[in-house]
């Protein structure tokens, strides 16, 4: 999660939680060349390490019963607790009070005004995950269903301030920013999506080549959303999981 003051207000950390964990290990390997590790600890209920170089830069672990299959985001905090509490002043829900999570550090989760979910991390043994190069994470985008009251609540909470763009032909394009660096980014849902998905946060990984990643996806069992495409800032793609996770995938160019 994250790493003293540097980490506080900027996603840290992500994780899979999936109906199948034996066969999402197996996908993710297959597809980023990640070194995946369950802890013996039963504490940590079968949860997964994702490395690559020996490097922590994702987990795996199983979903509650009856909850989706899903990418988690998780932002840094030094006070979880307190955290939940401006997230309640701000309109989101605290899904989850801070808890400890065993002597590696402290989560909490949390919904936005939007219906989005997004987690906290307040670090102890556990620093966060390791970004830049293939298979790391590379950013994370909310799509939402009132897009101006989530800005507005990220700002409250997090401190985020925006810095929005037109898009010719597509919906304007939001940046969050910490300290005039970008965080993440987000859009307004479009009306055509199923008015049964709610807003969510999808995480983008970094790869090589999204054209040949794109194919071992789809060769491993996962589904096309977005078909390989050029942008601006690169080449992406978006993609499912066999059990439906989101995710994206992101070739810098």
């Amino acid at each position: 999660m994250a790493e003293s003051s540097a980490g506080i207000g900027r996603p840290v950390w992500v994780d899979l939680s999936t109906s199948d964990p034996a066969a999402a290990r197996a996908f993710y390997a297959a597809v980023f060349g990640w070194d995946v590790v369950v802890s013996p600890d039963p504490q940590h209920g079968g949860y997964a390490m994702a490395r690559v170089d020996g490097h922590d830069v994702a987990g795996i672990g199983p979903a509650q019963p009856g909850a989706p299959t899903f990418w988690a985001l998780y932002v840094g905090t030094d006070d979880a607790a307190a955290l939940g509490r401006k997230v309640e002043a701000a309109g989101g829900t605290v899904v989850a009070p801070a808890f400890d999570v065993g002597d590696v550090g402290r989560m909490a989760v949390f919904q936005d005004p939007s219906g989005a979910f997004i987690s906290a991390w307040q670090p102890n043994t556990m620093p966060g995950f390791h970004s830049g190069g293939p298979g790391t994470y590379q950013w994370a985008e909310l799509n939402a269903r009132g897009l101006g009251r989530a800005a507005d609540f990220y700002r409250t909470v997090f401190g985020w301030a925006t810095v929005t763009r037109e898009n010719p032909g597509g919906p304007a394009y939001t940046e969050f920013q910490l300290g005039g660096v970008g965080v993440a980014g987000g859009m307004e849902m479009s009306s055509m999506v199923p008015a049964e998905v709610p807003s969510y946060w999808m995480v983008y990984f970094a790869v090589a080549d999204v054209d040949a990643t794109y194919a071992r996806v789809l060769a491993n069992g996962g589904r096309e959303m977005v078909s390989p495409t050029p942008f601006p800032g690169g080449r992406f793609a978006i993609v499912s999981d066999p059990q439906g996770a989101l995710f994206a995938l992101h070739q810098a160019g």
